[in-house]
């Protein structure tokens, strides 16, 4: 997790919420990484879960990432979880719950949905108020500029 907070704090660099994501394989080896690129890259799915995937399957020669495990900062969004479930990743592991469009057990549950094809094993809250603080802090951060901004005069 704290590789994949690390590559979280790159987003926020770039601009994005900060969101870093890890693929290991079944050794323990990290065979993808990724982190929010949304605005850096103007992409709708620049996701952290989507890009490590991408890195994984190119890492490993191929979409299944069975037996792989996902890291990542925070809940995977509905988007993500299709996007787990259709690389058959074996689990995943994430910080902060995401109360408003969480997908692995807040808001829903596709990665466990027994109507799908595929299940994910889920295991949420790893270091939650880290991960949790990363986020807060960050659109804390971005809200304060956004104010102070709009406070200037023109020039």
């Amino acid at each position: 997790m704290a590789y994949a907070m690390t590559l979280a704090e790159r987003a926020a660099q770039l601009g994005d919420v900060p969101v870093g994501a890890v693929v290991v394989d079944s050794n323990g080896l990290v065979v993808g990484e990724g982190f929010n690129t949304r605005e850096a890259d103007a992409d709708p799915v620049g996701h952290a879960e989507v890009n490590a995937l991408r890195a994984a399957a190119t890492t490993l020669g191929g979409w299944n990432l069975s037996g792989c495990t996902l890291v990542v900062t925070l809940e995977p969004c509905t988007m993500c979880a299709g996007a787990i479930i259709n690389s058959r990743i074996s689990r995943v592991v994430f910080g902060a719950w995401d109360a408003k469009a969480g997908a692995a057990g807040s808001v829903r549950d596709v990665l466990r949905d027994a109507r799908l094809p595929h299940r994910v094993e889920v295991i949420g809250g790893v270091c939650e108020t880290q991960t949790s603080d990363q986020v807060k802090d960050w659109f804390q951060q971005t809200l304060r500029v956004k104010s102070i901004a709009s406070e200037m005069p023109e020039l």
